[in-house]
């Protein structure tokens, strides 16, 4: 006979036994092998072209004639209170640049850009991007991981673990920082959060040695190394053993094991001493000004070409962070990045790498229409409610410029593209369900895009 007791004690045994049941089939190995699409991709790999500060979007890459008019008159209330200072919100500033059509496409860029305006024909430009902070560091946690807050995984991480790398003896996910310094939130920008440390970034140097304690120390000889290896793999694998269900050892193994087989890949991929001259001449490495941007848009190219699968570019903290002096800091900005841009896009479509390759070009925010400050030396402070940014290659219509912001570039106002709809179509050109690709985390299915509504931007797709 089964008592009131026996029932409800069986009954707990069973609920304890399908939550261990549940969390010991929810186990599962992580690791850098290539794993399948959710769909055919046609992008097989990203370079990330990150522009630190926020490039201004009325003085590059949206025209705004209305603001040319209306130069130098009071703005709204409105307008006036998003500047972060309201002391310094000056008048309508019109862009000290010129803008001309370019290409077939007939797509308007300013000559701050020379050398990318002969790429336009393959770029698909978002015009009606939007943000929702106005400082740099949520903004750039943002753009990065879909929330402004920090302990997300960022999109690189994201892509590394849903697709692993077609390389074994190098990290799929590559961050190539200034030698200048770190960026704004430093090494967060690139972290893996809770996903396994194994898919967060790893940082490749373009200065001296490419990655740090890499090259094993010359005084052991070979055979010796090679022994002192196997021993760590047998003392790993008992260490395993003994802690069954920690996925995070699988990580760490894995991540030692790489290092080891980068000894030589990474060195290789970043040799920039087999180029061609013609090749260094048109990245800009003969140019102090360009070179060394230069150089890690080349090495990003050389680490696709290898397999990698996400590869993150930045440049000098905060270069186009114009809050003055705003012809020179952006002059200054472009001269920097323009060349081995457009030399990288190029390069990518000479050797057949574009259509697989998709090249992401951005800030955190655009700029604000007023100026900020007097005279010459007035900027524009930060403006994330309208800005651009664009993307080229793989799975993306070259030639088109999508959504707009108001008459005088204040924010999105046609098509507007917020930062999980970007997120949503990089993913897409991967082959990748943003929907789909999810970690399951303390009950929850953890996403890129979160629980927010995001949409594929299907009209600049090919």
């Amino acid at each position: 006979m089964t008592t009131r007791r026996d029932f409800f004690s069986r009954m707990a045994n069973g609920v304890h036994g399908m939550a261990l049941t549940s969390l010991l089939g929810a186990e599962r190995s992580f690791d850098l092998t290539s794993k399948p699409s959710h769909f055919p991709g046609k992008a097989k790999a990203v370079i990330h072209l990150f522009m630190n500060g926020g490039p201004s979007q009325v003085d590059l890459f949206d025209p705004k004639p209305a603001l040319t008019r209306m130069h130098g008159t009071p703005p709204s209330r409105e307008l006036a209170y998003a500047i972060s200072n309201g002391r310094e919100a000056g008048n309508l500033m019109g862009s000290p640049f010129e803008f001309k059509p370019r290409g077939k496409s007939g797509i308007e860029i300013s000559n701050a850009l020379p050398h990318l305006a002969g790429c336009v024909d393959d770029i698909a430009f978002l015009r009606s991007m939007y943000g929702e902070h106005a400082n740099h560091e949520p903004a750039l946690f943002l753009i990065h991981s879909g929330r402004t807050v920090a302990s997300r995984p960022a999109i690189g991480s994201w892509v590394a673990y849903g697709l692993g790398t077609e390389n074994q003896n190098l990290p799929a996910y590559v961050v190539l920082d200034d030698p200048k310094g770190l960026p704004i939130n430093g090494i967060s920008n690139w972290q893996s959060a809770w996903l396994p440390p194994i898919y967060q970034g790893t940082r490749f140097r373009t200065e001296g040695t490419p990655v740090l304690n890499l090259q094993p120390r010359p005084e052991i000889p070979t055979p010796l190394m090679e022994a002192e290896r196997n021993l760590v793999r047998q003392l790993d694998a008992a260490h395993k053993a003994a802690r069954p269900h920690q996925p995070e050892l699988d990580a760490r193994i894995s991540s030692f094991e790489l290092a080891a087989r980068m000894q030589m890949a990474a060195t290789d991929a970043l040799d920039l001493s087999t180029e061609s001259p013609a090749t260094r001449e048109a990245y800009g490495l003969n140019d102090t000004a360009t070179e060394s941007y230069g150089k890690r848009c080349l090495m990003a190219r050389r680490l696709v070409e290898r397999g990698v699968r996400f590869v993150q570019l930045y440049i000098e903290s905060q270069i186009f962070d114009s809050h003055g002096d705003l012809k020179k800091s952006l002059g200054y900005a472009c001269g920097k990045t323009d060349q081995p841009i457009a030399a990288l896009l190029k390069d990518l479509k000479q050797r057949g790498l574009l259509d697989s390759t998709l090249v992401v070009y951005g800030g955190e925010f655009g700029r604000l229409p007023i100026s900020q400050g007097k005279g010459d030396s007035a900027g524009r402070d930060h403006g994330p409610q309208g800005f651009t940014s664009w993307l080229a290659g793989g799975g993306v219509k070259g030639g088109v410029a999508y959504g707009a912001t108001d008459d005088i570039g204040f924010k999105a106002v046609e098509k507007p593209v917020s930062v999980h709809d970007f997120h949503a179509t990089i993913l897409h050109c991967l082959g990748l369900n943003h929907r789909d690709l999810v970690l399951e985390r303390h009950g929850l299915k953890e996403r890129l895009t979160d629980q927010f509504p995001a949409r594929v931007v299907r009209e600049i797709l090919s």
